[in-house]
C-alpha cells in the first residue's frame, strides 16, 4: 500500500510536502491511520534524511496524540507495561517504542499505549534533532580537534607570554577584559533561528537584530557593555570560576567538576570552558588530571582565573543574555590561548563565527538551549541574519536542507543612514516587565508546530516570513513609523497565532494603557524573543520619548502589582537606556592599577559582622510573620521521634489490595440514563453542588512559579486571558443552563487565592463551548 504521509515527507515540491497533518489524516478510519503508523515507521528507522525521520517522529507522536483517539471506534482501554514505561521515563526512546508496539501488537490498538507511544515518539524526535544539532558544532570548522583530544597531556593549547608574566606578591598580574554586547531582536520572523527549523527551511529563516549597550534609566550616567569578562593566571593550580552577579565562585581542582554542570551555579561557565577548548570535550571521563591539563597550559604551579559579570539584567530579558555571556566567555578564552589573530580590539569575521559554533555547543552542554540569532552580541551595530542551504564542504550537506551557522550582514551606512539610526534610538524605550518564563517549552512548540505543519501555524509562520522584507524595507527607508507598526502586527498577528502563550495580560494591560496615555505619540510594541513580560520593547514619538520612560516605569509597576498573584513575576519592572553597539565584542589587557582595580571586582560590597547578619535574618523573619513557638514546637518533635519519615509508613500488619472488576464504574463508556436522572434530581433538590478545589501557590502551566494557581490566567477562551476559577465557574454555569437548576459552586483554595479574587472581575466570565 502506497502511504499517503510518506509521500508528503519525501515530496520535492514545497506546496505537497508542506500539507498539514490534520488535513492529511481527514476521512482516514482507525486502520488506514494504523496502516500509515507502519510506514512512518519504517521511514523513520531506515531513510538517511535527518529531517524525513523526524518528521516522521512527530506524525507518529500527533496520530498516537490526537488522530486515533478522536475516531469513535478506537478502543479506550488496555494495559502498559512496566519496562516499557521505566524506559521512557529513562529517557530511553528506542528501547521505549520497540516495547509499547509489541504491546500493541499482543493487545491490539487502544489509547492507553498509544498516550506511551506518542510521549516516546516526541522524545525520540527532539533527542535526535538535538543530537544532530551536537554533531554539526562538532563538525564545524576550527572545531573538529577538540573532540580528538583524549589524554590532557596532548592539549595543543598554550597560554600566551603576555599573559604568564606573573610574579607572588609583587604586582598584580595582567588580567584580559572582554566586554560584550547583548542583542535586541527586531524580528525573528516567527522564531526562525532555532536550529530544527533553520536547518530544514533555510530561506525562510531570517533574522534582524541590534548589538546594544544598557544603563538602568536614573541610575547609569551611561550605558555600556553588559557583559564583562576577564581571565588572568593565578599561582595556584585550580580553575578558579567566579560569577559577580551571582555570587558564586569555585576553584575546580579535578576534570570531572569542570563537566558537572548541576552542582553550583557556575555551569554556564563551565561550558564555555570547555566549547572554548581550554579543557576539551573529549577528555570528559577520561579521569585524567586537571593539575597536568592546567600544567600543559599556564606552566607548573600555576592555574587559571575566569570572572564573569553581567550588569542588572535579569532573567528572563529576551535579550539573549546566556548565550552572548558564553560567546564572551569563549572569547577570551581563544584571546588567551593563541586561537585569534589579535590578543586585543575586536574579532575577525571567521573568529566570530567559530566563537558562535561554541557557544552552541556550549549552550547545549549546559542547558539553557536558544537559536543562532542569540550571539549577534558578538557582531557590532544592525544586522540581518539569513540561514543557508548546506553545500559541498558542509558536514549537513545530505542530511538536512539548510546548514547549522547562518550568515551576518552589517548594515552599514549606505544601508541604514545615521538620521534613521538616530531616530531609531531616540524613538525606542527598551525595558522590562519583570516576568521570567521558561521560554524552552515554547521554542519546542514551535518547532513541533512546524513540522505538522498545522494550517493557521503555517499561514501564520509564511506571514510572519513576508513580514521581514517589509521590515527590512522600512529601516532601508529610515521609515521608523511603520517599522513600529511592522513590529506590532508581527506580535499581535502571526506570534500570536503560532504560540498564544506567547502573551499575557500583563502585557496587554500595559500596551492598552500605554496606548491611551499617548494616542498617537505611541507608535507600536516589539517583543523581544520567545515570550512577553520580560524584556520588551516600546517606540514614541521621539519628542515625547523622555515623558514615554517615566509614565511606562509607573504604569509597569501599577500592572504588576495588579498581576502579580496570577503571573510569575520575578523582579521588579525596570526601563533601561540603550545605544547601539558599533564594536561588537571587544577586548583590552590591563596591566598595573587597571588590573588591581579589576580584581577588586565591580562595586564590591563591605563585609558585615556576623551580629549584623543575625540582626538582619531576625528583622526579616518578624516582618514575613515567622512563628516562633510553632518553629520550636515542631523541632521538638521531630527531635523527639514523634513526626518524621518513618512515622510517615503504613503499619507492616497493612493489607494493601487491588480494587476488583465490580467496585470499579467506568464512566468512558455509556452510562445508564437513571444515573443522570438521579444526579439532575439531586441538584434540582438542593442536594449536590460543584466543589473546585485548587491548590494555593505555584501550577503546571507556570511551572512551578510562585503564583496563586486558580488566577493563572493559563489560556485565552472567547478572546480573552482566562483563569482557572473562571473556566471552572464557566463549566459550573453552562451545566447550570442545560439542566435547568440553579448550581451552588463551592470554591476551596488558600487565603491568598481569596484575597486576590475579591478583585477578580467576574462580569468577564462566560460559558465556553
Amino acid at each position: 500500500m502506497t502511504s499517503k504521509l510518506v509521500e508528503i515527507i519525501e515530496a520535492s515540491a514545497a506546496a505537497f510536502r508542506d500539507q498539514s497533518l490534520d488535513a492529511a489524516c481527514l476521512g482516514l478510519s482507525v486502520d488506514e491511520l494504523l496502516a500509515e503508523c507502519s510506514a512512518l515507521e519504517d521511514l523513520r528507522r531506515h531513510s538517511d534524511n535527518l529531517y524525513d525521520r523526524v518528521r516522521s517522529l512527530l506524525f507518529l507522536y500527533a496520530i498516537h496524540k490526537f488522530e486515533l483517539p478522536r475516531r469513535p471506534a478506537f478502543k479506550a482501554r488496555g494495559h502498559l507495561s512496566h519496562v516499557g514505561w521505566q524506559h521512557l521515563l529513562e529517557r530511553r526512546y528506542e528501547e521505549a517504542i520497540v516495547v509499547f508496539l509489541a504491546v500493541q501488537a499482543r493487545d491490539g490498538a487502544n489509547d492507553v499505549v498509544s498516550s506511551a507511544l506518542a510521549a516516546a515518539y516526541r522524545g525520540l524526535g527532539f533527542q535526535t534533532l538535538a543530537d544532530q544539532v551536537r554533531s554539526s558544532v562538532r563538525s564545524a570548522p576550527g572545531n573538529e580537534w577538540m573532540f580528538q583530544i583524549r589524554d590532557p597531556a596532548d592539549q595543543p593549547l598554550r597560554i600566551r607570554p603576555e599573559l604568564r608574566e606573573i610574579e607572588s606578591g609583587v604586582s598584580p598580574p595582567p588580567r584580559l577584559l572582554e566586554q560584550t554586547a547583548v542583542r535586541l531582536d527586531l524580528t525573528h520572523s516567527a522564531w526562525s533561528d532555532i536550529f530544527f527549523l533553520a536547518m530544514d527551511f533555510p530561506t525562510g529563516a531570517r533574522v534582524i537584530n541590534l548589538s546594544v549597550d544598557l544603563g538602568v534609566r536614573g541610575r547609569d550616567s551611561t550605558p555600556k557593555p553588559p557583559i564583562e569578562v576577564s581571565l588572568r593566571i593565578i599561582n595556584e593550580p585550580v580553575l578558579r570560576l567566579v560569577s559577580v552577579d551571582l555570587e558564586a565562585t569555585a576553584s575546580i581542582t579535578t576534570i570531572a567538576e569542570v563537566f558537572d554542570f548541576s552542582s553550583d551555579y557556575l555551569g554556564l561557565l563551565k561550558a564555555g570552558v570547555i566549547a572554548s577548548g581550554l579543557v576539551p570535550p573529549g577528555v570528559e571521563g577520561s579521569n585524567a588530571s586537571l593539575t597536568v591539563l592546567l600544567e600543559q597550559l599556564c606552566g607548573r604551579g600555576r592555574g587559571m582565573e575566569l570572572v564573569s559579570h553581567v550588569r542588572d539584567i535579569p532573567k528572563g530579558s529576551r535579550l539573549a543574555v546566556s548565550t552572548n555571556l558564553v560567546a564572551s566567555l569563549i572569547a577570551v578564552c581563544m584571546r588567551a590561548t593563541d586561537q585569534t589573530e589579535a590578543l586585543t580590539g575586536g574579532l575577525t569575521e571567521t573568529e566570530r563565527r567559530i566563537v558562535a559554533s561554541r557557544a552552541i555547543l556550549a549552550e547545549w552542554l549546559g542547558g539553557s538551549g536558544g537559536g543562532w540569532q542569540d550571539s549577534g552580541g558578538i557582531w557590532p551595530g544592525l544586522k540581518v541574519i539569513r540561514g543557508q542551504e548546506a553545500k559541498a564542504g558542509d558536514p549537513e550537506l545530505g542530511i538536512s536542507r539548510g546548514r547549522l551557522l547562518p550568515t551576518h550582514e552589517i548594515l552599514g551606512s549606505d544601508r541604514f543612514s545615521g538620521q534613521a539610526r538616530k531616530e531609531l534610538q531616540d524613538s525606542l524605550v527598551l525595558f522590562h516587565g519583570g516576568m521570567a518564563q521558561n521560554v524552552g517549552p515554547v521554542l519546542e512548540m514551535v518547532t513541533e508546530r512546524y513540522l505538522l505543519r498545522s494550517e493557521p501555524e503555517w499561514t501564520a509562520r509564511t506571514q510572519a516570513v513576508a513580514g521581514f522584507d517589509r521590515i527590512l524595507a522600512a529601516l532601508a527607508a529610515g521609515n521608523l513609523r511603520d517599522l513600529a507598526k511592522l513590529t506590532e502586527h508581527n506580535f499581535a498577528g502571526p506570534i500570536q497565532t503560532i504560540i498564544p502563550g506567547a502573551t499575557n495580560p500583563f502585557t496587554e494591560a500595559v500596551i492598552d494603557q500605554v496606548r491611551d496615555r499617548f494616542g498617537n505619540a505611541y507608535r507600536g510594541f516589539a517583543m523581544l524573543g520567545g515570550m512577553s513580560g520580560g524584556g520588551m520593547a516600546m517606540f514614541f514619538e521621539p519628542s515625547r520619548r523622555n515623558e514615554a520612560c517615566d509614565a511606562l516605569l509607573e504604569i509597569l509597576t501599577a500592572c504588576k502589582q495588579q498581576h502579580e498573584s496570577a503571573l510569575p513575576f520575578a523582579t521588579e519592572p525596570v526601563v533601561y537606556d540603550f545605544r547601539i553597539n558599533d564594536r561588537g565584542t571587544t577586548c583590552e589587557l590591563l596591566t598595573g592599577q587597571a588590573a588591581r582595580r579589576a580584581a577588586l571586582g565591580p562595586n564590591p560590597r563591605p563585609s558585615r559582622s556576623a551580629e549584623d547578619r543575625r540582626r538582619t535574618l531576625a528583622k526579616s523573619l518578624t516582618e514575613g510573620g515567622f512563628n516562633h513557638e510553632s518553629h520550636e514546637r515542631i523541632r521538638r518533635d521531630l527531635r523527639d521521634g514523634r513526626i518524621g519519615l518513618s512515622k510517615n509508613r503504613l503499619p507492616a500488619t497493612t493489607v494493601i489490595e487491588d480494587v476488583t472488576e465490580e467496585e470499579v464504574v467506568d464512566a468512558t463508556d455509556e452510562l445508564p440514563a437513571e444515573f443522570a436522572e438521579r444526579g439532575l434530581a439531586a441538584l434540582r433538590n438542593g442536594e449536590a453542588g460543584i466543589v473546585t478545589f485548587a491548590g494555593g501557590a505555584a501550577s503546571r502551566w507556570t511551572q512551578g512559579a510562585g503564583v496563586t494557581k486558580a488566577l493563572n490566567p493559563f489560556c485565552q477562551l472567547g478572546g480573552k486571558h482566562r483563569s482557572f476559577l473562571e473556566v471552572h465557574l464557566a463549566k459550573t454555569r453552562r451545566l447550570a443552563r442545560e439542566s435547568g437548576v440553579s448550581l451552588p459552586h463551592i470554591f476551596t483554595t488558600d487565603f491568598a487565592s481569596l484575597a486576590a479574587f475579591n478583585h477578580t472581575d467576574l462580569s468577564r466570565t462566560g460559558d465556553y463551548p
